[in-house]
């Protein structure tokens, strides 16, 4: 699959992509406002406005207009004292065939005290030969909520192409008032199709997608939201804490499940225009 350097001596190096974007929000007179704004690189951050919407909803985009090997994204969030910040990206990330390497996404979040914070970027989408490392940590007060998706389609199924061989790789770590509460790691690497074929790993699914509610008394939502995911899903509720999984033949209906369980966990709240059908 993805070589390293020393395996290819003769191929020039190529240009790569950087990005990093940065945005702080608080709270002002009952809203939620702007603090900072921080854009290099590939990384722009956007903000449109939605009358509707609780609070901003950042619109992330990479317009390098996808990635590779050796690329990298950074994004870091920072919701103060009760205020609300949803983030989202424009569309669906690409990751395409890789030379050498794997493209790496890192977000860090933080949220303040009584904060909500939803990181809710579209789906990734992973090419054959593609290699992706993402890795999401958030510190959050003790009464700071967070809401988290990251999903990803291997291949897109519309014009038959399967990902026989790359790399995907997930790393949750979330701390809440200092104190480490969720830790989650997802690989899936080498012969992807081969591995994603048996019934302990994907089952022969082309999408999946993790979700996870930081909340007091998650509870509530295990019945809506297991509904929503149905059977190619499932979903756990602990001290504070929900968390699901979901498969998918194909990216259409991974949203199909996904978008009324995330409005479900947002109280009913729709999701960011760019991620409706």
């Amino acid at each position: 699959m993805i070589q390293g350097p020393a395996a290819l001596p003769d191929l020039p190096a190529l240009q790569r992509a950087r990005g990093r974007g940065r945005i702080a929000v608080r709270a002002e007179g009952g809203r939620t406002r702007l603090a900072r704004l921080y854009q290099e690189g590939c990384a722009k951050i956007r903000l449109p406005d939605d009358p509707a919407a609780a609070g901003p909803e950042a619109v992330l985009i990479n317009t390098a207009g996808g990635m590779t090997g050796g690329d990298r994204l950074a994004w870091i969030a920072e919701a103060g004292a009760q205020a609300r910040l949803t983030l989202t990206t424009q569309a669906c990330e690409k990751v395409y065939r890789a030379r050498d390497g794997s493209a790496d996404i890192e977000a860090d979040l933080v949220a303040g005290p009584g904060a909500r914070l939803d990181w809710l970027p579209q789906e990734t989408i992973v090419f054959d030969g593609g290699g992706v490392r993402r890795r999401l940590d958030a510190d959050l007060d003790e009464t700071a909520e967070l809401l988290a998706c990251e999903a990803v389609v291997l291949g897109r199924t519309a014009r038959d192409e399967t990902v026989r061989y790359g790399e995907v790789r997930d790393r949750w770590r979330i701390r809440r008032g200092g104190r480490l509460v969720f830790a989650d790691d997802l690989r899936l690497c080498g012969p992807i199709a081969e591995i994603g074929a048996r019934p302990a790993a994907l089952g022969g699914a082309r999408a999946f997608a993790s979700l996870l509610l930081v909340c007091r008394e998650p509870e509530r939502f295990l019945a809506p939201v297991r509904a929503a995911l149905g059977p190619g899903g499932g979903a756990s509720a602990f001290d504070g804490r929900l968390f699901a999984r979901v498969t998918a033949p194909d990216g259409f209906e991974l949203r199909r499940a996904l978008i009324p369980a995330l409005e479900a966990l947002r109280g009913g709240a729709p999701l960011p225009r760019v991620w409706r059908l």
